[in-house]
């Protein structure tokens, strides 16, 4: 049983773009805030942002922020994250996760057990 489902990834140059999705299945989409993290090797698991259930609210980790767009179309079960003007610190593997809640909460950067569903993750590598 697939619930969620992240694609887009792949190798940036810096100072490039890419959107990753997050294909979401099996539940009501649109009851659930979004969360996406990412993580790199010898690194913590870190909160790249959030959106709430009917996207009318998100919020951005501090390393993101202004480079970053999250949003949603709850019509096809999806979220996105737009990553805009990459950095070689950008490279992680990315994966979004689903919270019932339907907000973001002040935890949200935190993938915890308040997320109900989380994908497989999509590499970003971002290299000249």
């Amino acid at each position: 049983q697939v619930y969620l489902v992240e694609s887009g990834g792949g190798v940036v140059q810096p100072g490039g773009s890419l959107r990753l999705s997050c294909a979401a299945s099996r539940f009501t989409f649109g009851n659930y805030a979004i969360g996406w993290f990412r993580h790199a090797p010898g690194n913590r698991r870190e909160g790249v942002g959030c959106i709430s259930s009917g996207g009318g609210s998100a919020v951005y980790a501090d390393s993101v922020k202004g480079r970053v767009t999250i949003s949603r179309d709850n019509a096809k079960n999806m979220a996105y994250l737009q990553m805009n003007s990459l950095k070689r610190e950008d490279t992680a593997e990315y994966t979004c996760a689903a919270d019932p809640s339907g907000t973001c909460r002040g935890t949200w950067y935190l993938l915890d057990d308040e997320y109900t569903y989380w994908g497989q993750g999509t590499q970003v590598t971002v290299s000249s």
